[in-house]
C-alpha cells in the first residue's frame, strides 16, 4: 500500500471545514431572512389564521343569535298586535 502525501489529507481537512462553514452560513442566511420577513408582517399589522377563525366564529355566532332574537321579536309584535285587536273589538 502506498503512502498518500500529507497534501492530500490537509486539502481533505480543508475542504471539509470549508463545507462545514458553508453550511453554517446558510443556516445563519436562512434564519436571517425568516427574521425579515417576520419583521416585514408585523410591520404590516396582518392577523394570524387562528385568531382570524376565532373572530369568524364569534360573529357566526352573533350572527345566529341576532337572527334568533328577530325571530322572537316578531313572534311577541305579532302576539302583541293579535291581543290588542282582540282587545279593540271586544269594545
Amino acid at each position: 500500500m502506498t503512502d498518500r502525501p500529507k497534501i492530500f489529507d490537509d486539502l481533505a481537512g480543508v475542504a471539509g471545514g470549508a463545507i462545514s462553514v458553508l453550511a453554517g452560513l446558510r443556516e445563519e442566511m436562512a434564519s436571517m431572512a425568516k427574521a425579515r420577513a417576520e419583521e416585514a408582517l408585523r410591520r404590516l399589522d396582518l392577523v394570524r389564521r387562528d385568531e382570524f377563525e376565532a373572530m369568524a366564529e364569534l360573529a357566526r355566532r352573533a350572527k345566529m343569535q341576532a337572527d334568533a332574537l328577530e325571530q322572537r321579536l316578531a313572534a311577541l309584535e305579532a302576539a302583541t298586535d293579535a291581543a290588542g285587536k282582540g282587545e279593540a273589538s271586544a269594545l
